[in-house]
């Protein structure tokens, strides 16, 4: 017999890409890999997803848009967003929030990692 959820809780659980309850360190959950980028998806639920990226230097995303808010968390190295035409240095321990909706591009100046939350709006 199927236990029926308590009120309040999610219908749907959180699918997640590591264990919870485990102390893991960030930027170890993804390697470089020669002239490429690599990601990896850590948590994805209704309220957003947590991906981690690892760009090789001179690696890039071109321009686009993304339907939600994206915060992004450089953990090493340094890249460079374009954001509404305008272009900004993100560093180690530096944030950048890209609005939904708005033109954007990611740029390696020099190898980097970085942690993008997407969170969706309520409304």
């Amino acid at each position: 017999m199927q236990k029926k959820p308590k009120a309040g809780a999610a219908s749907k659980p959180t699918r997640s890409k590591m264990a919870a309850g485990k102390v893991v360190e960030l930027a170890g959950l993804v390697n470089y890999a020669p002239d490429s980028i690599v990601s990896r998806t850590i948590v994805d639920n209704k309220a957003g997803s947590v991906t981690l990226f690892a760009f090789d230097a001179g690696q890039n995303l071109s321009e686009h848009t993304a339907p939600f808010d994206a915060l992004v968390q450089v953990l090493d190295g340094e890249g460079e967003f374009t954001v509404g035409g305008e272009p900004h240095d993100v560093g180690a321990g530096q944030i950048l929030l890209m609005p939904a909706g708005v033109l954007h591009s990611v740029k390696a100046i020099v190898r980097f990692k970085m942690l993008l939350t997407m969170l969706q709006s309520k409304e």
